[in-house]
């Protein structure tokens, strides 16, 4: 980190109303000391940088032109709001960033008054922004703007589309600003992309829109209702000869742009001038992801978020490797993928916009016409997977667990309540980490567990993770596997793939006592655990329930009829999970054993390391063992 930089702005910034004091020329210096500041932090803090780092310019004139929070600013997805966080008043605290007792690395309306709406999770803010204008309406508010940055891909989400539809429909006092930088976390996909280069190149379109404009008496008479006729005739001429129609002046939004993102005075006069024009209408601005720092400019997926990297130069610090790490959970997934894809012609890959960060890039390039980017449209992912599997294809679909939540009216009507084979592959589930509350996939067991037809599992490392998605190339139900974020435990694997009998628990260690049952990766404290607590006592069993649905129900009739105390784990909320269904079954059939659930309370985690999470939630291997001593003792108690 370099402290030897002089921020003579940026040091004298503590809200929003320093920046409406500066001049032109000291916000210009503003955006490249917030620039170099961010760089500079997240060097040795990793966060999301190259989204952050497109966006200075734009929010250092929003700020200056607006009151926030009475104008109301939602950003859309949240990484792109360092600078937001930076300009009001949380500069200092920046540099714990999504460390535990942190900032959150998105907006979050209990962090600051300035932080309108939270956004972890994409296409939200219009929506939200929209809801914020027409409330305004109700009250008879007619002086606050509302305003939606949406970028990194974002508008390729049906969410976006469906507020805009609305939005149209509407007179509120809405500006959405598309941040074009041409890429969410990987290049984005799809019709809309092709559609904004087609706008931005165009050159005579915008020639044409701006003297028809200007024509009709510009700014000045934007609320003229005498005009509005003339100028819609006058706009369907200019479309037909410009040979380029606007899908958002089609919805009645006023459109405006492209302009360059990072010219700050260009930006100041234009939404200075929109702050005129009443009702809904769209700012197309052009941005650089990464802008500032050459190498996240050339390489904007790799600096997402690149971790630590020298702040000067750009160069990604790299990890001490030991020769024999283990893969990521996500690269065993991928390579397996590309190994079951060479053996069998009908198996597709789906991603909602993760195509690099689920590891199907090599999927992508030995079959690119099974391979298939939808952008970040989780809930068409999954109806489009359901589609395939109507035709013998075996889907699998591949989404974050956080993101596959939006999909979950999809999972019951469009998956599961036709009986479909789409093979779910769930990731990052469990405790994220710095990503918080928005991103923990520790919901999945339970919204799954309630659906009719699904199977459930959950590997314990990596060997059986591919032998599930072996197993469910054969399946004839959905089936769902989750597996989490970061490194197994496996360097390297030997093996061919297995079949797996479906609904089979797996006795791990036999005891007398206490049986601890899990499900999923928490097997690896499990077992630390017992080897600490136990040893070769033989007192405490061991069982892994890959399986959450369909659950084996004869192996936890003989657990019940063995021991008196049982302990659950799971990496997931308890309620409706792995522990619940235990606890059911025993209820069920009669059976009065203590039953202890180890799982996430009912309440959201926020962000810090996994290692830190798991113990606060009291699912790491301490809490493990402390638990096995308590039970072990009520035996000896209530023997003796």
């Amino acid at each position: 980190m370099d402290d030897s930089f002089q921020y003579t702005i940026l040091d004298k910034i503590d809200s929003p109303a320093d920046v409406k004091r500066l001049n032109t020329d000291e916000l210009i210096t503003l955006c490249k000391e917030l620039r170099h500041y961010i760089i500079n932090v997240l060097s040795e803090n990793p966060g999301h940088l190259a989204s952050s780092l497109g966006t200075i310019e734009l929010i250092v004139a929003l700020h200056f032109l607006f009151n926030v929070p009475e104008d109301t600013l939602v950003f859309d997805v949240g990484h792109q709001a360092y600078a937001h966080k930076v300009l009001t008043g949380r500069k200092e605290q920046f540099k714990r960033i999504r460390k535990l007792n942190g900032l959150s690395g998105f907006p979050k309306r209990s962090e600051s008054k300035y932080d309108n709406f939270g956004t972890g999770h994409a296409s939200t803010s219009v929506s939200a922004s929209l809801g914020m204008a027409l409330a305004d309406k109700i009250k008879k508010n007619n002086k606050n703007f509302h305003i939606a940055v949406i970028g990194d891909g974002s508008m390729t989400g049906g969410m976006a589309f469906e507020a805009l539809n609305q939005a149209g429909s509407t007179n509120a006092n809405l500006l959405v600003i598309l941040n074009d930088n041409g890429i969410s976390i990987d290049k984005r996909v799809g019709a809309m992309s092709g559609y904004f280069t087609q706008i931005t190149s165009s050159h005579k379109y915008n020639k044409i829109k701006n003297q028809i404009w200007n024509a009709m008496g510009g700014d000045k008479n934007a609320n003229n209702k005498h005009l509005t006729f003339f100028r819609r005739v006058l706009l369907f001429f200019k479309n037909l000869f410009a040979g380029q129609s606007t899908f958002f002046e089609a919805l009645h939004i006023r459109y405006f742009g492209p302009i360059d993102g990072h010219d700050l005075p260009a930006l100041i006069a234009t939404i200075d001038k929109l702050k005129k024009i009443q009702g809904p209408k769209l700012l197309h601005i052009v941005t650089t992801k990464g802008k500032g720092l050459a190498l996240a400019e050339s390489n904007p997926t790799v600096y997402h978020a690149p971790g630590t990297f020298d702040a000067v130069t750009g160069e990604r610090l790299k990890k001490q490797a030991n020769g024999n790490e283990p893969l990521k959970f996500s690269e065993v997934f991928g390579k397996s993928l590309v190994e079951l894809a060479e053996k069998y012609d009908n198996i597709v890959a789906i991603t909602p916009a993760m195509l690099s960060g689920s590891c199907l890039n090599e999927m992508n390039k030995k079959f690119p016409d099974r391979t298939f980017d939808v952008g970040i449209a989780e809930e068409h992912a999954v109806t489009l997977a359901s589609g395939f599997a109507t035709r013998g294809i075996r889907p699998f679909c591949c989404v974050y667990s956080s993101f596959l939540q939006r999909s979950f009216d999809q999972i019951i009507h469009d998956t599961a309540l036709q009986d479909l084979p789409v093979i779910f592959c769930i990731d990052r589930a469990g405790l994220v980490g710095d990503d918080g509350a928005t991103h923990h996939g520790v919901f999945d067991l339970s919204y799954l567990n309630m659906i009719p037809n699904m199977i459930i599992s959950a590997p314990k490392d990596e060997v059986e993770m591919r032998n599930l998605m072996y197993t469910a190339v054969f399946s004839e139900k959905p089936f769902a596997i989750r597996y989490p974020r970061g490194n197994g435990f496996i360097a390297e694997w030997k093996t061919d793939f297995k079949k797996l009998e479906i609904g089979k628990a797996e006795e791990i260690k036999c005891g007398n006592k206490v049986a601890v049952l899990f499900i999923g990766t928490v097997g690896e404290d499990v077992k630390q655990a017992v080897k600490e607590t136990d040893g070769e006592n033989n007192e405490v069993g061991i069982y892994n329930f890959l399986f959450l649905k369909p659950l084996d129900e004869d192996m936890l009739k003989k657990i019940f009829d063995k021991y008196a105390s049982v302990i659950t784990v799971e990496d997931g909320v308890k309620t409706g999970g792995f522990g619940w269904s235990v606890t059911d079954c025993a209820r069920k059939n009669g059976y009065k054993n203590d039953i202890e659930i180890m799982g996430i309370d009912d309440k959201f985690i926020e962000q810090g390391t996994i290692a830190q999470l798991k113990s606060i939630c009291g699912i790491d291997k301490d809490s493990i063992k402390n638990k096995i001593y308590e039970k072990l003792s009520e035996n000896f108690a209530n023997k003796k």
